[in-house]
């Protein structure tokens, strides 16, 4: 059970988000000023003594928040006192296990923490309902690392509570000291019910909490200044496929310290400036532009080549392909200039769209570098009036390019995205940036589904006890040959073909694959192909003289989208795509097509389009099958609760016209 969910921190690792260097930097100082002035506050530590156990509590048989749960949380107080320099958190948490599955799920704890950060005096009890107590043993608390990528670390302490059995209680407390004291969350909603959760607050009256998703959450004045928020009767927060990101459904706060003073158009001018010298123009950037962009004549050619030369002749260190270690990463040292990153052939994330934004100002186009909120972890709409929150969520970085009238977004620091897409985890969202004396917003673009499309081509012979056998080809390009990279990074040829493996026979079991190739597995360019020879045993289902054959055979055995029968929480894609497959089955001597009507095309409004059309071939003796689906025209990905029946239902029919087999029969009959 992961108690201190930290899925912000973890998005960000495995999804390589970065932060912006100039702005983010500046003006986070300035937010920091409230805190560094603050005057130190005495340490806390974890409560050295146990709450009594009510008797009502031990004796409880039916949890109170939601009658089917398998365990209740019946409270848990977290106190924080931000300090100079970093934040505390003391966490205590009682649990009532009501059923066997809920002694499984919880008496496991893992406590994550960064790299930098420490959870200390932890401490645990089992009580039993015949009033017997066991104490958690220091021996059985370890430490562990969960993920390393792209120079971050997230550990976790980790141990399993003693003796739990239905009925009982467990409860347990720790001290967790993190180092970034200028942002904290604090959750609300969490994997299990809870009768009651408190925040007790302790910092400076500059302190600003701002809420998400709670209601009637009452606050109130505390001891020793503490400011102290409580939910009671917390339904537990549970996950549905393809629902948006957790933080933007679940309770949760921010608790962050603004500027002492309001950043006025001179400091934005500051900042400006400061943002205008990183990207300086000097004469070996000047150089390096020019050659870059060689013979190339329109505006797109010219940026596809910039574009490319900083994809190509500048290492990403915080690429998981850089070959760096998490110690090589944290040991070197920062590029203050485009200049800086183009000599060392070196940079991180941000260094490397400054030196794009200073080789495209260089080119004669106007840039800027911008900050993109990740909609992978919330949908936030910029606040005008609250910059420092806007940067706290906006530290995706890109470069913005004007061509014409227009506003395009680039990121030549994603390893394998495409020039003129984003990562879609920043695609169609504001992006802030500077100008003299102003801060503008402009939407990013959105990438069609033309731009992310799934090609399959196979050539099979079908054999007349019904074993189908030949090749297949699959490209993919776009947004999911970016997820298939990532998925694929770092793993060896045979892992890849196991997966490969895996996946087909997870579908079609009898499958027997050989001959698995893959190709432009590291090629940013051009699209990731995978072939392999398959051979299916029992494909077509042979009764008499007929032959039952599904011609879709990429879509054989493809499960459902929605199984479910209702819906919560709203339907999110992560993006639009298209689907593309051509299919041709030589058939057995002997036998020809009997019945072969083609799926109807299927059109849902404007963003779902199906279209399946079957060709037989001359004198009979094959069968082309061909399938073109697309979905999310003009960024259609994100729907309300109340279409899931109808969105359910036509994804369902789709699956039906895929399933929809032909006959063949026997000539000689």
């Amino acid at each position: 059970m992961n108690l201190v969910p930290r899925t912000h921190t973890l998005r960000a690792l495995t999804a390589s988000s970065r932060r912006g260097i100039i702005m983010m930097r500046f003006v986070m100082s300035l937010a920091c000023v409230v805190l560094v002035s603050a005057p130190a506050l005495a340490a806390d530590e974890a409560p050295k003594d146990w709450k009594p156990i009510d008797q009502a509590q031990l004796a409880l048989k039916a949890p109170i928040v939601e009658k089917d749960a398998d365990a209740e949380v019946v409270f848990w107080e977290v106190q924080v006192e931000f300090k100079s320099n970093r934040v505390v958190l003391i966490n205590y948490i009682r649990i009532k296990i009501f059923t066997d599955r809920g002694m499984e799920s919880q008496s496991r704890v893992e406590l994550p923490y960064n790299g930098k950060d420490a959870i200390e005096e932890i401490a645990g009890r089992t009580i039993k309902q015949n009033g017997k107590i066991i104490d958690l043993k220091n021996d059985a608390i370890f430490d562990r690392t969960i993920v390393r990528a792209g120079g971050f670390k997230l550990n976790a302490k980790s141990f399993v509570m003693p003796a739990v059995e239905s009925g009982a209680i467990i409860e347990y407390r720790w001290r967790e000291l993190r180092n970034d004291y200028r942002f904290l969350r604090m959750y609300f909603q969490r994997d299990i019910p809870i009768q009651r959760i408190t925040y007790s607050i302790k910092a400076q009256s500059r302190l600003r909490l701002r809420r998400f998703n709670m209601r009637n959450a009452p606050s109130s004045k505390g001891k020793n200044d503490s400011y102290n928020t409580t939910m009671t009767n917390v339904l537990a927060f549970q996950e549905e496929p393809y629902m948006p990101p957790e933080d933007q459904l679940r309770s949760w706060m921010l608790a962050y310290s603004p500027p002492p003073f309001s950043i006025d158009p001179a400091s934005i001018n500051k900042i400006f400036e400061a943002e205008r010298s990183a990207m300086k123009v000097d004469g070996e950037v000047q150089k390096a532009a020019a050659s870059a962009i060689g013979d190339a004549s329109t505006p797109e050619q010219k940026l596809q080549r910039l574009y490319d030369f900083c994809r190509s002749k500048i290492k990403n260190v915080e690429d998981d392909t850089s070959g760096l270690t998490y110690d090589d990463r944290l040991a070197l040292r920062r590029n203050k200039s485009a200049s800086d990153t183009l000599k060392r052939g070196i940079g991180t994330g941000d260094e490397i769209n400054v030196l794009f934004g200073a080789l495209a100002t260089a080119a004669g186009f106007v840039a800027r570098i911008a900050r993109v909120a990740d909609r992978s972890d919330f949908f936030y709409k910029p606040d005008p009036n609250d910059i420092v929150l806007n940067l706290y969520f906006m530290r995706s970085s890109s470069v913005g390019v004007l061509l014409g009238n227009e506003w395009r977004f680039f990121d030549p620091a994603s390893t394998y995205v495409p020039f003129g897409m984003l990562r879609w985890q920043e695609e169609g969202r504001s992006a802030m940036m500077l100008d003299p004396f102003q801060i503008i917003y402009r939407e990013t673009q959105l990438s069609a589904p033309e731009k992310t499309l799934t090609k399959r081509v196979g050539k099979f012979r079908l054999d007349e006890d019904g074993t189908l056998d030949g090749d297949a080809l699959i490209e993919y390009a776009g947004h999911i040959a970016v997820e298939k990279r990532k998925e694929s990074s770092g793993l060896s040829p045979g892992k890849r073909e196991q997966n490969l493996l895996d996946d087909i026979k997870g579908r079609i079991a009898p499958a027997q694959v050989s001959d698995i190739r893959f190709e432009n597995v590291t090629d940013p360019v051009k699209p990731l192909v995978c072939k392999f020879h398959v051979r299916v045993p029992g494909y077509a289902q042979r009764t008499g003289k007929r032959l039952f054959l599904q011609p879709a055979f990429f879509q054989k055995g493809v499960p459902g989208l929605f199984s479910v029968s209702q819906r919560k929480y709203p339907i999110y894609f992560h993006y639009s795509w298209k689907e593309d497959d051509s299919v041709t089955i030589e058939l057995p001597p002997g036998f020809i097509v009997e019945n072969a009507d083609n799926p109807a095309t299927l059109t849902h409004s404007t963003e779902l389009n199906y279209d399946a059309k079957m060709t037989i071939g001359e004198g009979n003796h094959s069968v082309t099958y061909r399938r073109s689906f697309s979905f999310g025209s003009g960024g259609a990905v994100l729907f309300p609760p109340a279409t899931y029946d109808q969105l359910k239902q036509t994804f369902n029919t789709l699956l039906s016209r895929d399933n929809q087999s032909i006959v063949l029969a026997a000539s000689n009959r």
